[in-house]
């Protein structure tokens, strides 16, 4: 059997794991059944070791498999880390910028500058990588990508050069079934013991590690509450259209959208002060790098964009 490259290895493992079984992942990768079980059980002599774990339903890595997904990610990266570098040498025609963007965030900022960018610049391809907060900055750091943009840019790696433009605002989604729920929002009073009841009411939250939670979390400790955090997930149009049926109060940043349908309860959409809880985005990129001119424009795009948008959140914490 003729060697396979890493790449390919780690697209068989991905697809073999998403369909649970060598049936529909071997139509799914249009080979043959028994190429992707040899191809498997020859890795596996090669190793002296198991890499799938043939006893569960559906099929999945064994601990020594993982391991073993981990090394060939990580050869994927080197090879595209050397493949971009080099390519800037061996291809005059390379005109490539690779962006990576948490999707939520995305869909808010990047209509902002993306498409006078693309416009000033029409034979410049970009790539978007849509990719976990974490992923995005190792990526960038290493040059993988060439940059990342993401929110409040106090805590990313020092070897990463970013570009913040200004403070932006929190809502508070605060369905009719909570007691601090007001038909005329314009009534509620932003002081310290409503803000407090807030963070009393039942919560749903981003998991552990977001953006979102750690501010949230700063404020929890602000006012010395105990939680009640009924349900967390990393996805946050979940939190949202959960808390839109009523199941909670949730924490909303003006990056994602709210869009009412006809079995949403009713709520109240509070902008919070942002002395009390704001956030910044900001677009970063490696310490190393050397940017070029249509790079300096996206840079300089994407923060002027944010010029043109008034901050009309005036409220203060009584």
């Amino acid at each position: 059997m003729a060697k396979i490259n890493s790449l390919i290895m780690l697209q068989y493992i991905d697809v073999l794991l998403k369909h649970g079984n060598y049936t529909k992942a071997a139509q799914n990768l249009y080979i043959s059944q028994s190429y992707l079980t040899q191809t498997i059980k020859k890795i596996e002599s090669d190793l002296g070791t198991d890499i799938i774990n043939r006893q569960t339903t559906p099929l999945q890595l064994t601990e020594a498999g993982k391991i073993y997904y981990e090394y060939l990610a990580s050869l994927v990266d080197k090879q595209e880390t050397f493949r971009k570098k080099i390519q800037k040498y061996t291809d005059n025609n390379y005109t490539v910028i690779q962006i990576g963007v948490l999707p939520s965030l995305g869909t808010y900022l990047l209509p902002l500058f993306l498409p006078t960018f693309m416009q000033k610049f029409p034979n410049i391809k970009i790539e978007l990588h849509e990719y976990v907060p974490k992923n995005s900055e190792e990526k960038t750091e290493n040059q993988t990508l060439d940059f990342f943009i993401g929110q409040n840019a106090e805590t990313i790696s020092p070897n990463l050069i970013s570009h913040k433009c200004g403070k932006h605002c929190y809502y508070a989604l605060i369905p009719e079934s909570s007691k601090l729920y007001q038909k005329n929002a314009k009534n509620i009073v932003y002081n310290h013991e409503f803000m407090k009841g807030l963070l009393q009411e039942k919560l749903l939250l981003t998991s552990h590690g977001s953006t979102i939670r750690h501010q949230i979390e700063y404020l929890i400790q602000k006012y010395k509450i105990q939680p009640n955090i009924i349900l967390e997930s990393s996805n946050i149009f979940t939190i949202v259209e959960l808390a839109k049926k009523g199941v909670g109060v949730t924490f909303i940043p003006e990056s994602v959208s709210i869009n009412n349908k006809p079995d949403d309860v009713a709520y109240n959409l509070i902008p919070l002060p942002l002395e009390l809880i704001s956030l910044s985005y900001f677009i970063a990129y490696s310490a190393n790098k050397t940017l070029s001119v249509a790079e300096k424009e996206l840079i300089k795009l994407f923060v002027s964009s944010f010029d043109k948008k008034e901050q009309t959140n005036n409220l203060k914490v009584k």
